[in-house]
């Protein structure tokens, strides 16, 4: 049965077809059993359904490979194994077990699946690949499949077979590249990897590329888990991620928002009682997430991921990572994760050069090299890599039900020569600079969401000028924009802090920097961020950036807040920002919450608290955030005063003023011209003494019929100094 080339391929590990030797065979009349088990002092076949002994396979010298005729058997019959182990260094006796043949069983994927995964098109691939608990012919094992389609061989290995990759080697379904196995007996929690034969003849030790659970660093096993049922949208969190409603995001860290006993990171059950409540509290509406796929560095804060379906080990299981989340959803609050669909590591055991070629990376470093990350590049232009990561994507909203996607780094997807001197990056096939693969991918990616997951957002972090990113694609997914929900306005934070960060003294030759992005402001539908990218690698704390003594410090930073929340776009803010913090972020650390009791860093906190309600109640501060109907000046050219103002309208005729006085000096009898007569009442004044300012405030201000600022109504009011105030007709 057993030729001498399979023999010494089995003992090598390197036989491509192991289910055409092992398990049970007829062959000129007789039905033969082959079996290959490393340790093992005898092996007999027993028939399942009886328990009795049909034939003690022999042992093929100088192997262990057993193989045996089965005595007056005409055809094939459900059989099991009993072995007699050697004795181990961690046992001094035998172990005998009753063990199911992984052989025995029939293919794994359903041909649909195979079709699928073959044309790169499975919308949900992780249903069909990686580790499922499941039944097969009655009984309970688990099912394995990888893609991997120029490997020589791959194996299942874990602490169930010693980590031996000549026990369970798998089928090749050569029209998808997609190796399969079902191993019976296998249980929740059982470590595993694929041992891969690689085509330049190495072998490797990879995680599992889909995941559900994995190992915590150091330790980067797989672990068999249960696919989470899918959870309907609820219609509460659709209708609050309309462009109509207020958004204002709370961007966290989860291992240092707030460390328990003074050093442990809080777990997913912790912070879904401790963290979504603080954020309710201070008026957010969405938790925005660096990322939770499991990572192998702390310091790369999740951005370096390898394993994209699996909620770091690190605070808990996915079960209670999908608990925070609904818990999120009961406090009213959406959550948005950080995604990172641009880069991965190069972790031996990641998807680098995975079945011994570059199946998941450009092969080329001009394509498939970050520089300034010393990471690795999808390829973008293969199918199966695509359906890999708009799978993922799904996977997040479908099975967690998380309220929408943060793309990082779209600009260096977007761009060939990004961060790459001249001679350093491969031109599209048209000679241009752009990836035409990334974008189709970055179209397809939010077409299936937008399709699949109504309701759900994506938002991209792209920081260049690259035409239609929050604008749809055209039908084909060939031209038009990239399709996401929402922008970054990268523009609008780097002005905005260089401005803040100026001598006031120095302001009024930089009022372009507060103005200029009104010419650009809805060409796309933007986020307005301060984020963890601002408060790091030497750039100060937001505090720390302001200019003047402390008491100006605090002041400019109220003022800036007050500035962004009356801008138009939905907000974002960075953790321990609305502390005030004083240093810059350190992942290692926690937030310095003593901060909450001393009352100039209370009053900013109080103020960040008042500016989200503020901003919820009022329509015209959030309706049309999006709309260009949205926003009027009253005075963009008052320079020599520091001074801005401006109207916000709501779709049903509501508006507001803002109105900045960005030097430290009151400005008494200051008229400003208003879009309606009668009476307006401060909303926000953020020199508020509760707020940590000098408490110049206005009382009820009513109109006079005196022209100001081009409009026929204006109010006489005092503008305090440093300061953004809100105002609302009463």
């Amino acid at each position: 049965m057993l030729t001498a080339n399979d023999i010494s391929a089995l003992m090598r590990a390197d036989h491509g077809d192991a289910f055409s030797v092992l398990g049970m065979h007829e062959h000129d009349g007789a039905v033969w059993v082959n079996a290959i088990m490393p340790g093992a002092d005898s092996v007999v076949v027993l028939d399942r359904q009886s328990g009795t002994p049909r034939a003690t396979l022999q042992r093929i010298t100088g192997t262990e490979v057993f193989s045996g005729a089965i005595p007056q058997a005409k055809e094939r019959f459900e059989y099991q194994f009993q072995v007699d182990w050697k004795p181990a260094p961690d046992r001094t006796t035998a172990l005998t077990q009753v063990l199911e043949d992984a052989y025995r069983f029939p293919f794994v994927l359903q041909e649909m699946d195979v079709w699928l995964l073959g044309e790169g098109s499975h919308q949900r691939p992780f249903e069909a690949l990686g580790a499922h608990l499941t039944q097969m012919l009655g009984v309970d094992g688990v099912r394995f499949a990888v893609w991997a389609p120029n490997a020589k061989r791959v194996s299942v290995v874990g602490r169930f077979n010693q980590w031996d990759g000549r026990r369970h080697p798998m089928r090749l379904r050569r029209e998808c590249g997609v190796w399969e196995i079902f191993i019976p007996g296998l249980a929740q929690g059982d470590l595993y990897k694929f041992e891969i034969l690689g085509a330049d003849g190495g072998i490797a030790l990879k995680a599992d590329p889909y995941a559900f659970l994995s190992q915590m660093r150091p330790d980067n096993a797989s672990v068999v888990y249960p696919l989470l049922p899918r959870r309907p949208m609820r219609e509460d969190r659709a209708q609050a991620n309309q462009f109509e409603k207020p958004m204002s995001i709370y961007e966290v860290h989860l291992g240092s928002w707030r460390k328990a006993d003074g050093w442990r990171w809080l777990n997913y059950r912790e912070l879904a009682q401790t963290l979504v409540p603080y954020a309710k509290e201070m008026g957010f509406t969405h938790l925005e997430l660096l990322p939770v796929s499991e990572h192998p560095f702390d310091g790369s804060w999740g951005y370096q991921p390898l394993g994209l379906f699996a909620p770091t080990a690190r605070f808990g299981t996915p079960e209670e990572f999908r608990d925070f989340v609904d818990a999120a959803h009961d406090a009213g609050l959406g959550v948005i994760l950080d995604w990172v669909p641009a880069h991965f590591p190069s972790d031996a055991h990641g998807l680098a050069n995975f079945d011994g070629t570059h199946l998941y990376e450009y092969a080329d470093p001009r394509e498939g090299f970050h520089q300034d990350w010393n990471t690795l590049i999808y390829n973008f232009g293969r199918t199966e890599v695509r359906n890999y990561l708009v799978g993922n994507a799904l996977y997040w909203l479908e099975r967690f039900g998380i309220d929408g996607l943060r793309v990082d780094a779209v600009a260096s997807m977007l761009y060939r020569d990004y961060s790459r001197a001249e001679g350093q990056w491969i031109p599209n096939k048209h000679g241009g600079r752009e990836n035409l693969e990334a974008m189709e991918f970055l179209r397809r990616m939010n077409f299936i969401v937008g399709t699949e997951r109504p309701g759900a957002i994506t938002l991209a972090e792209e920081s260049t000028a690259f035409p239609g990113v929050s604008r749809p694609p055209s039908p084909d997914l060939q031209s038009g924009g990239l399709g996401f929900h929402y922008k970054w306005n990268m523009g609008w934070m780097h002005d905005a802090l260089q401005y803040a960060a100026y001598d006031p003294v120095y302001r009024k030759h930089h009022q372009n920097k507060l103005t200029f992005g009104l010419m650009y402001a809805f060409t796309e539908n933007f986020v307005l961020p301060l984020s963890h990218d601002e408060v790091v690698h030497g750039k100060k704390s937001l505090l720390g950036k302001m200019p003047g003594d402390p008491w100006q410090q605090f002041a400019n930073l109220r003022a800036l807040y007050g500035f962004m929340w009356g801008y138009p776009g939905k907000k974002l803010l960075f953790m321990g920002c609305e502390l005030a913090q004083p240093t810059e972020w350190s992942d290692t650390g926690s937030l310095p919450w003593h901060l909450e009791t001393e009352p100039t860093h209370n009053g900013v906190q109080r103020l960040v608290r008042d500016l989200n309600r503020v901003y919820q109640a009022y329509p015209a501060l959030h309706q049309q955030d999006v709309k260009p109907g949205g926003f009027e000046w009253i005075s963009h050219d008052d320079a020599a005063q520091s001074i801005v103002s401006f109207t916000r309208w709501g779709e049903d005729g509501s508006c507001a003023v803002v109105v900045c006085n960005f030097t430290p000096v009151p400005r008494y009898d200051y008229r400003l011209g208003v879009p309606r007569g009668g009476e307006w009442t401060e909303r926000i004044n953020s020199d508020q003494t509760v707020y940590g300012g000098s408490g110049i405030t206005n009382n009820a201000l009513y109109s006079e019929q005196v022209s100001a600022h081009n409009l026929p109504q204006s109010i006489v009011m005092t503008l305090p100094p440093l300061a953004t105030l809100i105002l609302t007709p009463t």
